[in-house]
């Protein structure tokens, strides 16, 4: 599967239900999340990913932040009540729309239109946070590996990259099936029978090759913690302490 197509997949998504598309949760499909019931699962996430961030001795300094894969900028706002300024990037110009309209920053926050494979519109080092949750899982394996290294590029020697991610397939008989089921079968069954507006692909990322590309990249992985109850995946976030300049 291309970029292309993965644009045309969150394009119909961010047309047809955006808020349950970047957060899918029981009993809020069809328009059922309420905007500020959806941004305030963002505030709760970001202000308990900084304090573990804290935790680990990683102190992010109060610069810069972007959120990769912004979707309609549920971390975005949260990200803005503790940097001074923020960038959310997107590949889908509907979840934008969204983002824009839902924009509680009073100015702060700068949405951008990303359809390139990479993220050469940003400088080496142009960031304290790069964070990321939910969105490297929706790519083809390599290029999200390829988005990863960008991440890495982009966040400044002594900032933090925050990487969520599914790991593994859970251990389940669901998880089973995400395994064995081919993509193309995956992408039928989530259409025809789930009824998506457009479909979801979904691929883990080990924590060993999330530390690899880290290490290779100037960053080292400080921590991971699992979330959620997801029956298909475990799902993790990864913190990346960004080494210093010598």
């Amino acid at each position: 599967m291309s970029l292309d197509e993965i644009r045309k997949d969150w394009t119909e998504l961010g047309r047809s239900d955006p808020l349950w598309a970047v957060l899918v949760e029981p009993g809020k499909r069809h328009g059922k999340w309420s905007d500020e019931g959806f941004l305030a699962t963002g505030i709760t996430q970001v202000d308990g990913d900084l304090a573990w961030l804290e935790q680990q001795g990683v102190r992010v300094p109060r610069g810069r932040a972007l959120d990769f894969g912004c979707g309609a900028g549920r971390l975005t706002n949260a990200l803005a009540r503790h940097f001074p300024e923020v960038v959310g990037v997107d590949i889908s110009e509907p979840m934008l729309e969204q983002a824009r309209r839902l924009d509680r920053s009073g100015g702060r926050v700068r949405f951008v239109h990303r359809t390139e494979p990479d993220l050469a519109c940003f400088g080496d080092g142009s960031f304290d946070l790069v964070y990321t949750d939910r969105v490297l899982q929706h790519l083809p394996p390599e290029l999200a590996r390829d988005y990863l290294r960008e991440l890495l590029r982009i966040a400044r020697p002594g900032g933090a990259v925050v990487v969520g991610v599914p790991d593994r397939a859970n251990h389940t008989a669901r998880g089973l099936a995400v395994r064995v089921i081919p993509h193309g079968l995956m992408r039928f069954i989530q259409r025809a029978i789930f009824r998506y507006p457009a479909p979801m692909r979904m691929h883990p990322i080990p924590r060993g090759e999330v530390e690899a590309i880290a290490a290779a990249h100037g960053g080292q992985l400080r921590a991971t913690k699992a979330y959620g109850e997801d029956p298909s995946w475990r799902h993790v976030r990864h913190a990346i302490l960004m080494r210093e300049a010598t």
